[in-house]
């Protein structure tokens, strides 16, 4: 039970009700006008016509009273409220409005490849980071290398997350802690990355440095339109790295939960190359996988 002590102060509307630890870092001052949507404590003492004012600061809550009561007649029953207040919030934060996070988990086709996915933007565009030594100037991935030493690889495009794991953990045993993790992370504002992220379109031209050949871009239309949404939906990405005209072949560039999937070389096969012979089949009959 917090126990709180009525304290009289030399104003006589002011009553102080001191606690026996710290309430809130730097202090607050609250009139029926402000926003106390995130202050319970707050909410409970208004409920009371006669508090006119709330100051909370270090260790006690200061209330301002109306001249229509009597300290003697509502001390202890606002002596209660706090204390039950203060038992279900034992801290007190400052009002204001936090930019929620809501971030679910969802499994991707690499099992080693969870995605954790929000209902906001995160980055317009994709930032990979394959290992922690290459994680310095993207603080999101940074901080979660540093919480979590089984993660291999983290993914970062528009509104996901898409961590790899190592095969010293399951995802059953740790998704809640990632999940929390990361929603805890972008809930309190902290930088996402440092660097400019990857444009979706065309992204293996920063990597290969040239342009596509007009075959090489009929074929990356059609992957835009068949093949990437279903492809980003399960936490990764694919492109067209190279093109082999010679022998018709097309090469894919395969990153995110894609990267070292078990069932990307099925999904090549099964699907993809089967779209590309339908729509490009003077152009490509056989597709090859690259991880990025």
């Amino acid at each position: 039970m917090r126990q709180i002590t009525i304290e009289p102060t030399s104003n006589p509307k002011v009553m102080k009700f001191i606690a026996d630890y710290t309430l809130i870092p730097g202090s607050v001052e609250l009139d029926r006008n402000s926003d106390i949507s995130e202050i319970p404590l707050a909410q409970e003492l208004f409920y009371y016509p006669f508090v006119d004012k709330i100051f909370i600061t270090a260790n006690f809550v200061a209330v301002a009273k109306e001249d229509t009561v009597e300290w003697e007649h509502v001390s202890e029953s606002l002596k209660n409220v706090i204390e039950d207040q203060l038992l279900e919030n034992p801290r007190i934060y400052k009002s204001k409005k936090r930019e929620l996070f809501p971030i679910y988990a969802e499994m991707t086709p690499n099992p080693n490849v969870m995605k954790f996915v929000s209902q906001r933007f995160i980055v317009e565009g994709f930032i990979e980071v394959k290992s922690k030594e290459a994680a310095d100037e993207v603080p999101l991935a940074n901080a979660i290398f540093d919480e979590f030493d089984f993660v291999e690889e983290v993914f970062i495009s528009d509104n996901f997350v898409a961590v790899t794991r190592d095969n010293s953990v399951e995802w059953h045993q740790v998704m809640v802690a990632v999940r929390g993790f990361i929603a805890e992370y972008l809930q309190q504002g902290n930088k996402v990355s440092n660097i400019e992220p990857q444009k979706h379109e065309n992204p293996v031209e920063k990597l290969i440095n040239r342009d596509y050949t007009d075959d090489e871009q009929k074929i990356s239309d059609i992957l835009n339109e068949y093949v990437a949404p279903a492809v980003e939906n399960d936490g990764g990405k694919i492109s067209l790295l190279e093109y082999d005209a010679e022998n018709k072949t097309a090469k894919m560039l395969l990153q995110g939960a894609c990267s070292g999937c078990p069932s990307s070389t099925a999904t090549l096969k099964g699907g993809i190359e089967n779209i590309l012979k339908q729509f490009a089949p003077e152009l490509v009959e056989k597709v090859e996988a690259v991880n990025g």
